[in-house]
């Protein structure tokens, strides 16, 4: 059985590795529009990431990552991704487009090292490993569901 912790680093690394592509793709794409692309293609999967990540282990964990002021941070830190990624689709000059998508990448990097160096390693601390077990299980429910929703 997958714990939620291991589940969301390996869902970190898949989207580190599509970050690296789309930053290889960048200086070659000719179009403000295909940036748009390579957003919408970010878009939806980082934001449900997030969700998952709010939906199952930041509410279980409010009042430990209330004390820390993280909680706010992260559930920040979500939304803003979900706003930059929106911004740089109606960016026109594509230069501009070129550096804030680089810019966009960076950020979401930065965000999942502060989740694997600061928070997961709380969220292993104060919950059960049983706890984290079933998170990962309703984790796999959830996509399980989803896939059966959009396929």
């Amino acid at each position: 059985m997958t714990n939620i912790i291991d589940a969301l680093v390996i869902e970190h690394q898949v989207f580190l590795a599509l970050f690296d592509e789309i930053e290889l793709m960048l200086p070659r794409l000719k179009t403000v529009g295909e940036i748009g692309l390579a957003c919408r293609i970010l878009a939806e999967p980082l934001h449900e990431h997030g969700e998952q990540e709010t939906n199952l282990i930041y509410i279980a964990l409010d009042h430990v990552l209330l004390e820390r002021h993280q909680l706010t941070r992260l559930n920040h830190d979500h939304h803003e991704l979900d706003v930059v990624l929106k911004k740089v689709e109606t960016i026109e000059d594509l230069g501009e487009a070129r550096r804030h998508m680089k810019s966009t990448l960076a950020m979401a990097r930065a965000h999942f090292t502060d989740e694997e160096e600061n928070v997961f390693p709380v969220i292993e601390r104060v919950l059960h490993q049983a706890t984290l077990i079933e998170l990962g299980s309703a984790w796999r429910r959830q996509r399980q569901l989803a896939r059966r929703v959009t396929g």
